[in-house]
Parts: structure tokens; sequence; C-alpha cells
């Protein structure tokens, strides 16, 4: 009798102490309201130029009911500037009128050129004062804008500005939640019971064979990331960004936005997908005239593991009028997520069991590149300032993939921009769980602006620390190294900003 009590006793023990363990108070889960916009612009340029068109792809996260901030990425698409780029950070307000109508006013800073435009060391502002109409799904704006490249840049301009953007608001939890686990079941009673969001990241490699216009025959070697967000179960919308780093000379890169189609095979361990995009491209001496290009391509993908597959895509890469032409041939990996909700929404057929909560960084940050050598004989070097964008995903708790855009604003080297993804550590907080440091190596492309780094591969390894503002804010500043291959680039590095973090629910 005793032995069958001792026996039953640890039975509910043990089924107790499960239950504790996947049956945890579940993280308090927030909406993060915002918006994603796309606009355009024609820049007046000196010396009787042709106008410069200028489009962008943002975010901003809605700060409360009335003002925003984020960030964005701008590229030439009309006029004689194919392969100016530029990236900056966006602030603004927004004031009800009616019900429907309302003003927009905001303020965007950042730093870019290329194409052997008088962009100076690349600074630039661009205000804007627009009138707004909701459309309940999406929003249209126009107004005035004022653009001036101040780093000793000749570009400055007034023009008319349009915009439409589309509320994209997401899910989160405390960035300290990040690898918690829980049982589906366990989330059924909560907020978390509603249907999931399908995106897709993929990391790759892309060569495009030039066929037809500037390094005709040759091939160029491209690295760079594409994003997926899926509408429903087949149709999805994509933004994708390449920077050149073998092949021609340094400078090339091209971003595109755009949707497509995807098709299961093989119980959903195969996939097929056709996109077809749009945008803008140049640099590297690559002639894209004023800079627009489309980008039809197909894709197809075999599971390896869990989410995680393997792709090969075979495209085109043009101008509309074949000015320039490539075929493309790239090959990459892809990891899937489905978050937000424990409902699935794409693969109907497909049956989820645990959730995980993720971790996510957004680094907005100014760079200084001490001494940077540039191109010039006779071993000219010069401070360098670059603003720059890096997102980090975590893999576990304290282990990160992190890819980053960078683009010069300051020291005589507008052109400059980088595309850089690599792995980074960071610890668990101390001194009161104010403070983390990290430790991280980066690589890719990188060139332009006169800036010494051959056909564009560069590494920079690191280190830094991160200082608490608030759950979702820190002071984040850090010193490295940065080496390019084939240049003279080779110098140390600092830099100090802002890092947004947050976690957010993903099932599998």
């Amino acid at each position: 009798m005793l032995f069958k009590f001792i026996k039953r006793t640890l039975i509910v023990a043990f089924t107790i102490s499960v239950h504790f363990f996947y049956g945890q108070k579940t993280p308090k889960k927030e909406t993060q309201i915002g918006f994603g916009q796309v606009d355009f612009l024609s820049i007046k340029m000196p010396d009787n130029e042709k106008n410069m068109g200028f489009t962008g792809v943002h975010y901003n996260l809605k700060l409360n009911d009335w003002s925003y901030a984020g960030a964005g990425i701008y590229g030439a698409v009309s006029g004689i500037r194919g392969g100016f780029f530029t990236l900056g950070v966006n602030a603004g307000v927004q004031q009800k009128i009616t019900e429907n109508l309302f003003i927009d006013a905001g303020f965007h800073f950042g730093g870019g050129g290329g194409a052997s435009a008088p962009d100076g060391g690349g600074a630039f502002i661009l205000p804007h004062l627009n009138l707004g109409y909701n459309f309940k799904y999406f929003s249209t704006t126009a107004g005035y804008s004022y653009i001036d490249f101040f780093d000793k840049g000749a570009i400055k301009s007034n023009q008319f500005n349009v915009a439409i953007q589309i509320p994209l608001s997401f899910e989160t939890v405390d960035f300290k939640e990040r690898e918690s686990s829980f049982i589906l079941d366990d989330l059924k009673n909560t907020l978390w019971n509603n249907t999931s969001n399908r995106v897709s990241l993929l990391v790759h490699l892309n060569n495009l064979d030039v066929t037809k216009g500037s390094y005709k025959d040759k091939t160029i070697r491209l690295a760079g990331f594409e994003f997926n967000s899926y509408l429903n179960k087949k149709i999805f919308y994509f933004i994708k960004a390449d920077g050149a780093y073998h092949g021609i000379k340094a400078g090339y890169m091209d971003v595109f936005l755009g949707a497509g189609y995807h098709a299961l095979m093989n119980k959903n361990r195969t996939n097929i997908l056709a996109k077809f995009g749009v945008g803008a491209g140049g640099g590297g001496d690559v002639d894209t005239k004023g800079g627009f290009l489309i980008y039809p391509d197909v894709s197809i993908e075999q599971k390896l593991f869990d989410n995680i597959y393997v792709s090969i895509n075979k495209g085109f890469l043009m101008t509309p009028d074949a000015h320039f032409s490539s075929s493309t041939l790239g090959f990459g990996l892809k990891y899937y997520i489905d978050k937000d909700g424990i409902t699935p929404s794409i693969q109907e057929k497909k049956t989820f069991s645990k959730a995980k909560f993720k971790g996510l960084e957004a680094i907005i940050k100014q760079d200084l590149y001490v001494n940077a050598a540039r191109d010039d004989k006779g071993g000219f070097t010069q401070n360098m300032h670059q603003i720059s964008l890096q997102i980090n995903f975590f893999l576990n708790k304290y282990v990160y993939g992190a890819g980053q855009t960078s683009f010069a604003n300051f020291g005589a080297a507008g052109a400059y921009a980088e595309g850089i993804v690599g792995l980074g550590v960071q610890s668990n907080t101390f001194f009161n769980d104010t403070t983390s440091v990290f430790v991280q190596l980066l690589g890719g492309a990188a060139g332009g602006g006169g800036i010494s780094t051959g056909q564009g591969l560069i590494v920079k390894p690191s280190i830094g620390i991160n200082y608490k503002l608030t759950d979702k804010l820190d002071i984040r500043s850090g010193l490295g190294y940065v080496k390019a291959r084939g240049g003279n680039l080779s110098n140390a590095y600092f830099n100090l900003g802002i890092n947004y973090h947050f976690s957010f629910l993903s099932i599998k």
C-alpha cells in the first residue's frame, strides 16, 4: 500500500510540474502600430541636368496617436544618375482635419549618393508638408518637400511629392522573453489564439551574367537578402537588396519591391516561386541610365530541416529598354516563420504543436571610420562617417544573425555604401538589468565614394555595449576594425546608436 501511495504521489507531482513548466504565465501581448510607405519626388539637379526621379521605401512606428518615427531608403529611378542611393531616419506628425483627411508633416535625415553626382559628403535633409486622405486599407498623401545635400553637395531642390501609406502592425512582448517556450494548448485561451502570419528571410549569393551594356560578357557577383511576407497561402510581396563584392569595380547595388506566387509540391517539402519586382540599381560603372530596373525570377526551394530551405533562383535583371540586361543565377538559404498567432493560415495541411518567442533588434547608428583610405594616389586618408541600419534575429537566447546596410553622410565619400551580413553573440543583462555586451563578425559588399575597397569585399569584427533606456530602447555603442580584400581600407571604427528590440511569437 505504501509503495502504491508513493508511486501515485510521484505521478501526480510529475504531472503538475510538467503542466507548470508548459503552462507558465504567457507574456503580455502588445500591438505595435506601424505603416509602410512608398513615395516619389522629382529632384531638380544643378547645371541644367535632367531631373532625378527619387523613390523611397520606408517603415514607420506610431509613437502615439499623432507622431511616428522610422527609417527608409531612397533610390534614383529616372534621369542620368542610376545607382544613386540613400539611407535615413524619419520623424513626423499626423493631425486629423476630418475623419479621413489629415496633415502629414515630417523630416528625413540621411546619407548617400552615387553615380558621380554632386552629393558632397552625402548628408542630406528632406522635410515635407503633405495633405493626406485615408481610404481605410491605405492612405495617400501629396504636398511640398525640400531636399538639401548640405555637406558640400550641390543638390538643393523644392519639389512636389506623392506617397502611399499601408498599415503594417505587429505583435510584440518584452525582449527578455526571447526563447520562452509553450505548447499550443496553453495559448488557446489567450490573446495569441488568432491566425498566424507567414514571413521568410533569404540570404543569398546572386550572379549577374551581363548580356548587354556595361560589362557585357562578364559576371557580376552579388550578395544580399530578400524578405517575403504572405498575404495568403500563395500570394506574397517581397523586398530584396544586393550589393556587388566581386567581378567589377566596387559600388554596384540594387533594391527591389515586388510580388510573387508560391506553389507547394512534394508534401510541402518543395516550393516553386514566381516573382516580379521593380526597383532601382546601378553604381560601380554599371550604366543603368536613370536607375529603374525590372526583375522577373523563378525560384525552386527544397526543405533541409524544420523551417530551413535551400534555394536556387534563375531570372533576368534589366532596364525596361534593355539598355542594360543580364541573366541571374543565385543560391541561398531561406528561413520561414509563422508568427503572431497559433492558427496556421498559409499551409492548411500543416499542424503546429509548439510556440517560442524569438528576439529581434533594429539598430540605427552613426559610424566613424578613422582615416579611411581612398583610391586617390599618394595614400590619401580622411575620416568618414556613415549612417547604418542593422537587423539582428536571435537564433537562440545569445546568438544572432545580423544584416546591415550603411551609407556615407560626412567625409567627402557620399557614394560609399555597404551591405553586410554575419553572426554575433550577446550576453545576459547585468548591473540591475541595464547593461549587456556583444561581439560580432560581419562581412559582405562595400564600395563607392572613392573609398579603397578593391572589388568590394570587406570584413568587420566589432565589440560593444547596450545600455537600457526603456523596455524597448537601448543606447548601443561599439568599436571594431574594417578590412577590405584587395583594397587599402584597413582601419578602426566607432559607432553610437539606438537599439529597438522586442520578441515575437513563432510557432512550429
